[in-house]
Protein backbone atom coordinates (compact mmCIF):
# COMPACT_ATOMS: atom_id res chain seq x y z
CA UNK A 1 0.00 0.00 0.00
CA UNK A 2 1.56 3.34 -0.96
CA UNK A 3 1.50 6.41 1.28
CA UNK A 4 -1.18 8.21 -0.70
CA UNK A 5 -3.60 5.31 -0.36
CA UNK A 6 -2.70 4.73 3.28
CA UNK A 7 -3.42 8.34 4.25
CA UNK A 8 -6.60 8.36 2.18
CA UNK A 9 -7.79 5.36 4.16
CA UNK A 10 -6.95 7.16 7.41
CA UNK A 11 -9.17 10.11 6.46
CA UNK A 12 -12.00 7.80 5.34
CA UNK A 13 -11.54 5.38 8.28
CA UNK A 14 -10.88 2.31 6.15
CA UNK A 15 -8.72 -0.73 6.88
CA UNK A 16 -4.94 -0.30 6.43
CA UNK A 17 -1.86 -2.50 6.13
CA UNK A 18 -0.19 -0.61 8.99
CA UNK A 19 -0.55 2.75 10.73
CA UNK A 20 0.58 5.83 8.88
CA UNK A 21 3.55 7.77 10.29
CA UNK A 22 3.98 11.48 9.78
CA UNK A 23 5.56 14.62 11.20
CA UNK A 24 4.61 18.26 10.92
CA UNK A 25 7.45 20.13 9.23
CA UNK A 26 7.69 23.59 10.80
CA UNK A 27 11.46 23.31 11.24
CA UNK A 28 13.59 26.19 12.57
CA UNK A 29 14.65 28.27 9.59
CA UNK A 30 18.19 28.05 8.19
CA UNK A 31 19.17 25.20 10.53
CA UNK A 32 21.32 22.55 8.78
CA UNK A 33 21.25 20.30 11.85
CA UNK A 34 17.81 19.12 10.64
CA UNK A 35 18.92 18.20 7.11
CA UNK A 36 19.31 14.51 7.96
CA UNK A 37 15.86 14.34 9.57
CA UNK A 38 14.25 16.11 6.61
CA UNK A 39 15.77 13.58 4.23
CA UNK A 40 14.64 10.63 6.35
CA UNK A 41 11.09 11.95 6.62
CA UNK A 42 10.97 12.54 2.87
CA UNK A 43 12.12 8.98 2.13
CA UNK A 44 10.37 6.87 4.76
CA UNK A 45 7.39 8.68 6.33
CA UNK A 46 3.92 9.22 4.87
CA UNK A 47 3.87 12.76 3.55
CA UNK A 48 1.31 15.53 3.71
CA UNK A 49 2.02 18.69 1.69
CA UNK A 50 0.09 21.75 2.85
CA UNK A 51 -1.53 24.02 0.27
CA UNK A 52 -2.89 27.24 1.77
CA UNK A 53 -6.30 28.30 0.49
CA UNK A 54 -5.46 31.89 1.49
CA UNK A 55 -3.74 32.11 -1.91
CA UNK A 56 -7.13 32.78 -3.47
CA UNK A 57 -8.34 35.46 -1.04
CA UNK A 58 -7.61 39.16 -1.43
CA UNK A 59 -5.83 40.55 1.63
CA UNK A 60 -6.93 43.52 3.72
CA UNK A 61 -5.39 46.98 3.21
CA UNK A 62 -2.53 46.96 5.69
CA UNK A 63 0.95 48.38 6.15
CA UNK A 64 3.82 46.73 8.01
CA UNK A 65 7.23 47.93 9.12
CA UNK A 66 9.91 46.72 11.50
CA UNK A 67 11.51 48.54 14.41
CA UNK A 68 14.57 47.74 16.51
CA UNK A 69 13.74 46.16 19.86
CA UNK A 70 16.63 44.14 21.32
CA UNK A 71 19.56 42.02 20.23
CA UNK A 72 17.38 38.93 19.77
CA UNK A 73 14.09 40.48 18.59
CA UNK A 74 12.64 43.14 16.36
CA UNK A 75 9.18 44.70 16.41
CA UNK A 76 6.84 43.97 13.51
CA UNK A 77 4.19 46.71 13.44
CA UNK A 78 1.10 46.12 11.31
CA UNK A 79 -1.50 48.83 10.70
CA UNK A 80 -4.88 47.71 9.36
CA UNK A 81 -6.89 50.45 7.66
CA UNK A 82 -10.65 50.18 8.25
CA UNK A 83 -13.52 52.54 7.36
CA UNK A 84 -13.81 53.35 11.08
CA UNK A 85 -10.13 53.99 11.76
CA UNK A 86 -6.79 52.24 11.90
CA UNK A 87 -6.10 49.14 14.02
CA UNK A 88 -2.54 48.29 15.04
CA UNK A 89 -0.84 45.12 16.21
CA UNK A 90 2.76 44.70 17.37
CA UNK A 91 4.62 41.39 17.31
CA UNK A 92 8.12 40.72 18.64
CA UNK A 93 9.85 38.60 15.98
CA UNK A 94 12.85 36.50 17.00
CA UNK A 95 16.05 36.81 14.99
CA UNK A 96 17.24 33.47 16.39
CA UNK A 97 14.38 31.14 15.56
CA UNK A 98 12.66 31.42 18.94
CA UNK A 99 8.85 31.75 19.18
CA UNK A 100 7.44 35.16 18.29
CA UNK A 101 5.56 37.11 20.97
CA UNK A 102 2.56 39.41 20.56
CA UNK A 103 2.85 42.76 22.31
CA UNK A 104 -0.48 44.30 21.26
CA UNK A 105 -3.48 43.10 19.21
CA UNK A 106 -5.82 44.58 16.61
CA UNK A 107 -8.84 44.18 18.89
CA UNK A 108 -8.64 45.37 22.48
CA UNK A 109 -12.19 46.71 22.91
CA UNK A 110 -15.69 46.53 21.44
CA UNK A 111 -14.93 49.65 19.40
CA UNK A 112 -11.93 47.92 17.83
CA UNK A 113 -14.06 44.87 17.01
CA UNK A 114 -16.69 47.07 15.36
CA UNK A 115 -13.96 48.74 13.30
CA UNK A 116 -12.69 45.35 12.16
CA UNK A 117 -16.22 44.29 11.23
CA UNK A 118 -16.53 47.40 9.05
CA UNK A 119 -13.92 45.99 6.65
CA UNK A 120 -15.24 44.78 3.30
CA UNK A 121 -15.48 41.01 2.92
CA UNK A 122 -12.31 39.73 1.19
CA UNK A 123 -12.75 38.90 -2.48
CA UNK A 124 -11.78 35.64 -4.16
CA UNK A 125 -8.78 36.24 -6.42
CA UNK A 126 -5.93 34.28 -7.98
CA UNK A 127 -6.10 30.67 -9.18
CA UNK A 128 -5.71 27.15 -7.84
CA UNK A 129 -3.23 25.74 -10.36
CA UNK A 130 -0.48 25.41 -7.74
CA UNK A 131 -2.62 22.86 -5.86
CA UNK A 132 -2.53 20.50 -8.81
CA UNK A 133 1.21 21.07 -9.19
CA UNK A 134 1.64 20.01 -5.55
CA UNK A 135 -0.47 16.89 -6.16
CA UNK A 136 1.70 15.98 -9.13
CA UNK A 137 4.89 16.57 -7.14
CA UNK A 138 3.89 14.40 -4.17
CA UNK A 139 2.52 11.58 -6.31
CA UNK A 140 2.19 8.29 -4.41
CA UNK A 141 4.29 9.57 -1.48
CA UNK A 142 1.31 11.20 0.21
CA UNK A 143 -1.56 13.69 -0.03
CA UNK A 144 -2.02 17.44 -0.36
CA UNK A 145 -3.74 19.00 2.63
CA UNK A 146 -5.84 22.06 1.76
CA UNK A 147 -5.47 24.38 4.74
CA UNK A 148 -8.45 26.61 5.47
CA UNK A 149 -6.33 28.29 8.15
CA UNK A 150 -7.64 29.42 11.51
CA UNK A 151 -11.24 28.53 12.24
CA UNK A 152 -13.73 31.32 13.07
CA UNK A 153 -13.16 31.27 16.85
CA UNK A 154 -9.40 30.94 16.47
CA UNK A 155 -9.42 33.93 14.14
CA UNK A 156 -11.34 36.05 16.63
CA UNK A 157 -9.08 34.98 19.48
CA UNK A 158 -5.92 35.72 17.49
CA UNK A 159 -7.20 39.19 16.63
CA UNK A 160 -7.91 39.98 20.30
CA UNK A 161 -5.37 37.92 22.21
CA UNK A 162 -6.18 35.47 24.97
CA UNK A 163 -6.95 38.02 27.71
CA UNK A 164 -8.99 40.44 25.59
CA UNK A 165 -10.94 37.59 24.00
CA UNK A 166 -11.79 36.15 27.42
CA UNK A 167 -12.95 39.54 28.70
CA UNK A 168 -15.03 40.24 25.59
CA UNK A 169 -16.62 36.79 25.85
CA UNK A 170 -18.07 37.97 29.19
CA UNK A 171 -18.78 41.66 28.56
CA UNK A 172 -19.55 41.68 24.82
CA UNK A 173 -20.36 38.13 23.85
CA UNK A 174 -22.46 39.29 20.90
CA UNK A 175 -19.47 40.93 19.22
CA UNK A 176 -17.49 37.67 19.45
CA UNK A 177 -20.37 35.94 17.67
CA UNK A 178 -20.29 38.62 14.96
CA UNK A 179 -16.55 38.10 14.45
CA UNK A 180 -17.00 34.33 14.25
CA UNK A 181 -19.95 34.59 11.84
CA UNK A 182 -17.98 36.88 9.53
CA UNK A 183 -15.05 34.47 9.38
CA UNK A 184 -17.37 31.47 8.86
CA UNK A 185 -18.88 33.21 5.83
CA UNK A 186 -15.43 34.07 4.43
CA UNK A 187 -14.28 30.44 4.77
CA UNK A 188 -17.48 29.11 3.18
CA UNK A 189 -17.11 31.53 0.26
CA UNK A 190 -13.52 30.38 -0.26
CA UNK A 191 -14.56 26.73 0.11
CA UNK A 192 -17.16 27.07 -2.65
CA UNK A 193 -14.47 28.31 -5.01
CA UNK A 194 -12.22 25.38 -4.10
CA UNK A 195 -14.98 22.81 -4.57
CA UNK A 196 -16.00 24.31 -7.93
CA UNK A 197 -12.38 23.94 -9.07
CA UNK A 198 -12.05 20.31 -7.86
CA UNK A 199 -9.58 21.16 -5.10
CA UNK A 200 -9.56 18.58 -2.29
CA UNK A 201 -10.67 16.19 -0.85
CA UNK A 202 -8.39 16.61 2.19
CA UNK A 203 -9.07 19.83 4.14
CA UNK A 204 -7.81 21.13 7.49
CA UNK A 205 -8.49 23.85 10.07
CA UNK A 206 -6.83 24.82 13.33
CA UNK A 207 -7.42 27.34 16.09
CA UNK A 208 -9.99 25.47 18.20
CA UNK A 209 -7.43 25.30 21.02
CA UNK A 210 -7.77 29.06 21.58
CA UNK A 211 -11.30 28.46 22.91
CA UNK A 212 -10.91 25.10 24.62
CA UNK A 213 -10.23 23.84 28.15
CA UNK A 214 -8.44 24.71 30.34
CA UNK A 215 -8.65 28.36 29.21
CA UNK A 216 -12.31 28.24 28.21
CA UNK A 217 -15.29 26.16 29.31
CA UNK A 218 -16.97 23.41 27.28
CA UNK A 219 -19.87 25.87 26.83
CA UNK A 220 -17.56 28.40 25.19
CA UNK A 221 -16.21 25.62 22.98
CA UNK A 222 -19.71 24.80 21.76
CA UNK A 223 -20.77 28.45 21.44
CA UNK A 224 -17.74 29.61 19.47
CA UNK A 225 -16.10 26.53 17.92
CA UNK A 226 -18.87 23.99 17.36
CA UNK A 227 -21.48 26.49 16.18
CA UNK A 228 -19.32 28.03 13.46
CA UNK A 229 -17.14 25.06 12.47
CA UNK A 230 -19.96 22.62 11.87
CA UNK A 231 -21.36 24.33 8.72
CA UNK A 232 -17.85 24.37 7.23
CA UNK A 233 -17.30 20.66 7.90
CA UNK A 234 -20.79 19.84 6.60
CA UNK A 235 -19.98 21.57 3.30
CA UNK A 236 -16.71 19.66 3.01
CA UNK A 237 -18.59 16.39 3.55
CA UNK A 238 -21.29 17.32 1.04
CA UNK A 239 -18.51 17.67 -1.54
CA UNK A 240 -17.09 14.25 -0.64
CA UNK A 241 -14.15 15.65 1.33
CA UNK A 242 -12.75 15.07 4.80
CA UNK A 243 -11.67 17.47 7.58
CA UNK A 244 -8.52 17.39 9.73
CA UNK A 245 -8.47 19.50 12.92
CA UNK A 246 -5.43 20.39 15.01
CA UNK A 247 -6.24 21.19 18.67
CA UNK A 248 -3.90 21.06 21.65
CA UNK A 249 -5.21 21.19 25.21
CA UNK A 250 -7.49 19.21 27.47
CA UNK A 251 -10.02 17.92 24.99
CA UNK A 252 -11.67 15.18 27.05
CA UNK A 253 -14.72 17.29 27.97
CA UNK A 254 -15.18 18.57 24.40
CA UNK A 255 -14.54 15.32 22.52
CA UNK A 256 -18.31 14.83 22.11
CA UNK A 257 -18.42 18.18 20.30
CA UNK A 258 -15.67 17.09 17.90
CA UNK A 259 -17.67 13.94 17.24
CA UNK A 260 -20.91 15.84 16.69
CA UNK A 261 -19.30 18.30 14.27
CA UNK A 262 -18.06 15.18 12.41
CA UNK A 263 -14.32 15.79 12.57
CA UNK A 264 -12.55 13.14 10.49
CA UNK A 265 -8.95 13.39 11.77
CA UNK A 266 -7.97 14.99 15.09
CA UNK A 267 -4.45 15.86 16.29
CA UNK A 268 -2.77 15.46 18.80
CA UNK A 269 -4.80 13.77 21.62
CA UNK A 270 -2.43 14.71 24.48
CA UNK A 271 -2.25 12.49 27.55
CA UNK A 272 -1.52 13.88 31.04
CA UNK A 273 0.26 16.05 32.06
CA UNK A 274 -0.02 18.10 28.83
CA UNK A 275 -3.60 16.98 28.17
CA UNK A 276 -6.27 14.93 29.92
CA UNK A 277 -6.99 11.87 27.78
CA UNK A 278 -4.99 8.71 27.14
CA UNK A 279 -4.85 7.05 23.70
CA UNK A 280 -6.84 4.08 24.99
CA UNK A 281 -9.59 6.32 26.41
CA UNK A 282 -9.72 8.29 23.19
CA UNK A 283 -10.00 5.20 21.01
CA UNK A 284 -12.92 3.90 23.06
CA UNK A 285 -14.71 7.20 22.41
CA UNK A 286 -13.87 7.85 18.75
CA UNK A 287 -13.71 4.31 17.35
CA UNK A 288 -15.10 4.13 13.84
CA UNK A 289 -15.61 7.89 13.58
CA UNK A 290 -12.39 9.89 14.04
CA UNK A 291 -8.87 9.00 12.93
CA UNK A 292 -6.36 9.39 15.78
CA UNK A 293 -3.31 11.48 14.77
CA UNK A 294 -0.59 11.57 17.45
CA UNK A 295 0.72 11.32 20.02
CA UNK A 296 4.37 11.31 20.90
CA UNK A 297 5.09 14.45 22.91
CA UNK A 298 7.54 16.61 20.97
CA UNK A 299 9.71 17.11 24.07
CA UNK A 300 10.20 13.33 24.28
CA UNK A 301 11.79 13.39 20.83
CA UNK A 302 14.60 15.47 22.31
CA UNK A 303 14.75 14.10 25.87
CA UNK A 304 14.10 10.34 25.65
CA UNK A 305 16.12 7.51 24.11
CA UNK A 306 15.34 5.77 20.81
CA UNK A 307 14.34 2.65 22.73
CA UNK A 308 11.89 4.62 24.89
CA UNK A 309 10.33 6.13 21.76
CA UNK A 310 10.11 2.68 20.19
CA UNK A 311 8.25 1.40 23.27
CA UNK A 312 5.92 4.43 23.25
CA UNK A 313 5.15 3.87 19.59
CA UNK A 314 4.40 0.18 20.06
CA UNK A 315 2.15 0.98 23.04
CA UNK A 316 0.29 3.57 20.98
CA UNK A 317 -0.25 1.09 18.14
CA UNK A 318 -1.47 -1.52 20.65
CA UNK A 319 -3.98 0.90 22.17
CA UNK A 320 -5.30 2.53 18.99
CA UNK A 321 -4.78 0.21 16.00
CA UNK A 322 -6.54 -2.94 17.19
CA UNK A 323 -9.10 -2.57 14.37
CA UNK A 324 -6.43 -1.81 11.71
CA UNK A 325 -8.00 1.60 11.15
CA UNK A 326 -7.64 5.24 12.05
CA UNK A 327 -4.07 5.83 13.27
CA UNK A 328 -1.42 8.27 12.11
CA UNK A 329 1.55 8.06 14.48
CA UNK A 330 2.85 11.58 14.83
CA UNK A 331 4.64 13.87 17.33
CA UNK A 332 2.49 16.52 18.99
CA UNK A 333 4.24 19.38 17.15
CA UNK A 334 6.95 20.18 14.62
CA UNK A 335 10.63 19.81 15.51
CA UNK A 336 11.34 23.19 17.07
CA UNK A 337 14.64 23.41 18.99
CA UNK A 338 17.23 25.37 17.04
CA UNK A 339 20.52 23.54 16.61
CA UNK A 340 19.16 20.25 18.00
CA UNK A 341 18.27 18.38 14.81
CA UNK A 342 20.89 15.70 15.41
CA UNK A 343 19.66 15.27 19.00
CA UNK A 344 16.12 14.33 17.95
CA UNK A 345 16.99 12.45 14.75
CA UNK A 346 17.58 9.04 16.43
CA UNK A 347 14.21 9.27 18.21
CA UNK A 348 12.38 10.20 14.99
CA UNK A 349 14.09 7.33 13.23
CA UNK A 350 12.98 4.94 15.99
CA UNK A 351 9.37 6.13 15.68
CA UNK A 352 9.32 5.88 11.89
CA UNK A 353 11.11 2.53 11.71
CA UNK A 354 8.82 1.00 14.33
CA UNK A 355 5.72 1.96 12.35
CA UNK A 356 7.10 1.08 8.92
CA UNK A 357 8.15 -2.38 10.12
CA UNK A 358 4.91 -3.08 12.01
CA UNK A 359 2.59 -5.76 10.68
CA UNK A 360 -0.70 -6.74 12.34
CA UNK A 361 -0.50 -10.22 13.88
Amino acid sequence: MNSRERLRRCFFYEEMDRPAVYSRRGFPGDDPTYDGLKEYLAEYSDLKYTWSSSRIVETFPAETHTEEYSEGYERLVTVLHTPEGDLTSVRLVSRKGQPDMDETFFIESRKDAEAYLSLPVPEITGNVSSFFEEEKNIGERGIVDVSLGLNPAGTAASLAGTENFALLSVTDRDIIHELCARKRDVILQRLECLIENNVGPFFSMLGQEYVAPPIHSPKDFRDFNFKYDRPIIERVHEAGGRMHIHCHGRIKTVLDAFLEMETDVLHPFEAPPMGDITPKEAKEKIRGRICFEGNIQIADMYEQTPEEIREQTLALIHDVFDDSRGLIVCPSASPYLRGEGQTCFPQYKAMIDTVVNFRPS
